[in-house]
């Protein structure tokens, strides 16, 4: 399994090594970009549904 933070490890003054980093860097915040997407989508998912059971209960 992958590291959650795998940026943080081997930094170097390289530009090769900075290129790496970088492109770790990258690869970890569009993973959580996505995981928090996914995450959202759940969220919003949950309020619709119970924003469609309560709405018939507020009209009575």
């Amino acid at each position: 399994m992958q590291s959650m933070f795998p940026f943080f490890l081997g930094c170097e003054s390289s530009s090769a090594a900075e290129q790496e980093y970088k492109s770790r860097k990258l690869r970890f915040l569009r993973w959580m970009r996505d995981d928090l997407k996914t995450r959202l989508a759940g969220i919003n998912a949950a309020i619709a549904e119970l924003e469609q059971q309560v709405a018939p209960n507020a009209q009575d």
